[in-house]
């Protein structure tokens, strides 16, 4: 063995007869028995190693295939013949072998096989040189399979890890798992049919695995107020993990200051809100809520009020609908303020719902920057549907007499009058009036125009006013035309009307067919304007009616003072709503009046 070149050495064994095996996998053990014991050598490249002997056989192939070597035999005698191999990078020394174990049929040999090779050789290689077979049971492959695998029956398959050696560890196959999968699905959705809720919804939702995981989030809606047909209004609420969902968003929803006694019905309106992140999307509406001018003690309010606030894009309908009211002429200033109040007006659109509503009112004859003074006060009024109560209510009011040039002045003074359920309070109004009084169906007309508010009083208050106007002396005649001329009767204060009567009566000594003239004498403080106009007006001697003495401003009744003579046009005037007193800017500084509302004016 001249050629001692690393990557050509030759060894040959020589045996009685010829046994022939070949290693061909990278960082694979080859193994043999040495001295009664067990050693290794790890080659890292293609080995290929020839023996003679003289009975069997054993070859290895690279799918893994093994033939049982069956005998005991010495091998003693064999001496090296060739041996041939190469050495990989040192990188890949410590590679995990990949070859496949070699089996033999029986766990002892009575010799050692000794491979002598040259140590300048193995001082090259840097490697251990020392075989080992390794004893293990392996199914064989039938292309190369010599002994019947009957004849061992400690031989079975072993499922093997990519990238390691043999291992007893058998891995599930797809299959399998998905059909554990669906049978534990099935018994969840069992469970839910059993205590009334229904899993359509469900597929393709993640659900829990088991039953209590599930068991432990129907209990926790349970405790947060919600009902089966609460669950079943919206099953996917089920998908929210309890942990990891449900208890950070009511965490953070009580910070806030949301109350808890608000959950229930906050969760049912708006259940979507469990599914959401705090930092991703809760908190951005919020932080945008408070650049709205929403004082921080009022979010809790508005999302108490309106939770579906919490889905809403913030580039979305919200920005768009505060940008038209701002540009119709809402002060900005108002803007918090507004949305306190009604923060549904950031779920509206501009187009479909903000913009017809105001045009359409604009077309009756109410100015815009008057409008947006009423959306300043009442902004609950762009809840009125357009089409269901707005267009229905105004058509209404012209079928009870009411003109036309009339409704902007009606629905400035009382725009509630525009989102209730009118026609019947109509109906009702004008047959009582009709039944006590006496008052025809255009009489009714004026009696709206003049006070709108009139469809909603009760009928009990409004008998009451009438008996006290007959104890006052007043003939049903009389009371027609003081109800028709000043509605504002049946809804005052009737110990202030008393009062008044009384210093009527008693020190300004007039007739009552004053009152039936100008019965808006009932309207005006007596301690602040009747009782001081009246003696001046006493003390000059004049002689003049109730409307010239009262309709008008302090400055004005100063000015008449100083008159020759009496205007009789000035005589004549009645009080009337000025729609330019409603487009005054408002000098009030806006703040959170909330705690005021009344849920009662929502549509």
């Amino acid at each position: 063995m001249k050629d001692r070149a690393l990557h050509s050495q030759s060894l040959v064994a020589v045996a009685p007869s010829s046994l022939t095996f070949s290693l061909c996998s990278l960082s694979s053990p080859l193994a043999t028995v040495a001295d009664g014991g067990f050693s290794h050598l790890r080659v890292y490249d293609a080995v290929h190693i020839q023996f003679s002997t003289s009975h069997h056989s054993l070859s290895t192939g690279g799918d893994g295939a093994h033939h049982a070597f069956d005998g005991t035999r010495s091998f003693e005698s064999m001496k090296v013949m060739s041996f041939s191999g190469g050495i990989t990078a040192p990188s890949s020394l410590f590679a995990p072998t990949e070859m496949p174990i070699l089996a033999f049929g029986h766990s002892k040999l009575s010799a050692a096989l000794a491979l002598r090779l040259p140590c300048n050789c193995m001082r090259r290689m840097g490697l251990v040189t020392k075989l080992q077979y390794s004893v293990a049971n392996r199914a064989s492959s039938a292309s190369r399979h010599v002994d019947s695998p009957a004849s061992n029956p400690e031989s079975r398959p072993v499922s093997r890890r990519r990238g390691g050696g043999s291992s007893l560890y058998i891995r599930p196959s797809l299959s399998v798992m998905n059909k554990d999968r669906e049978e534990m699905r099935e018994m969840v959705y069992e469970f839910l049919r059993g205590i009334g809720i229904v899993p359509d919804e469900l597929d393709g939702l993640e659900l829990p695995v088991t039953v209590d995981v599930m068991r432990e989030r129907i209990d926790f809606l349970h405790n947060l107020g919600l009902t089966i047909e609460d669950i079943n209004n919206y099953p996917l609420v089920l998908g929210c993990s309890v942990k990891k969902n449900m208890i950070p968003v009511l965490d953070y929803l009580g910070k806030l200051g949301v109350r808890k006694s608000t959950f229930t019905q906050f969760l049912r309106r708006y259940p979507q809100v469990l599914h959401a992140s705090v930092v991703v999307d809760l908190m951005p509406v919020v932080k945008y809520l408070q650049g709205m001018d929403i004082k921080p003690n009022d979010i809790p309010r508005v999302l108490e009020r309106y939770p579906e606030v919490l889905g809403f894009k913030l580039e979305g309908t919200m920005s768009t609908s505060v940008a038209y009211l701002v540009g119709i002429g809402v002060s900005r200033r108002e803007v918090g303020g507004v949305l306190t109040r009604y923060p549904e007006i950031l779920g509206m659109r501009v187009g479909r719902v903000i913009k017809p509503f105001v045009e359409f009112l604009e077309s009756l004859g109410i100015p815009r920057l008057a409008l947006a003074r009423l959306i300043e006060q009442k902004p609950y009024i762009l809840g009125f549907g357009l089409d269901e109560k707005v267009k229905p209510n105004v058509k209404s009011l012209e079928e009870f007499n009411v003109r036309r040039t009339s409704l902007s002045c009606i629905i400035a003074q009382y725009p509630d009058i525009v989102g209730i359920d009118l026609k019947p309070k109509l109906v009702n109004q004008s047959n009582l009036l009709n039944s006590v009084l006496n008052v025809d169906p255009d009489d009714f007309g004026r009696v709206v125009e003049k006070m709108p508010q009139i469809v909603s009083l009760t009928k009990g208050p409004m008998l009451k006013h009438v008996d006290f106007l007959k104890d006052c002396g007043f003939s049903l005649e009389q009371m027609r035309k003081m109800i028709v001329g000043c509605p504002q009767l049946l809804a005052l204060n009737i110990d202030i009307m008393k009062l008044s009567f009384d210093y009527f009566q008693a020190e300004m000594k007039r007739p009552l067919e004053d009152l039936v003239i100008f019965p808006a004498f009932f309207t005006y403080g007596l301690e602040s304007t009747v009782k001081p106009r009246h003696k001046v007006i006493a003390k000059k001697g004049l002689k003049c009616s109730l409307s010239w003495m009262l309709n008008c401003s302090d400055e004005k009744f100063e000015q008449r003072m100083e008159y020759d003579t009496i205007d009789m046009e000035e005589m004549e005037m009645e009080p009337s709503f000025d729609m330019d007193s409603l487009m005054q800017p408002r000098n009030d500084e806006s703040g959170s009046d909330y705690e005021d509302y009344d849920d009662s004016d929502d549509d």
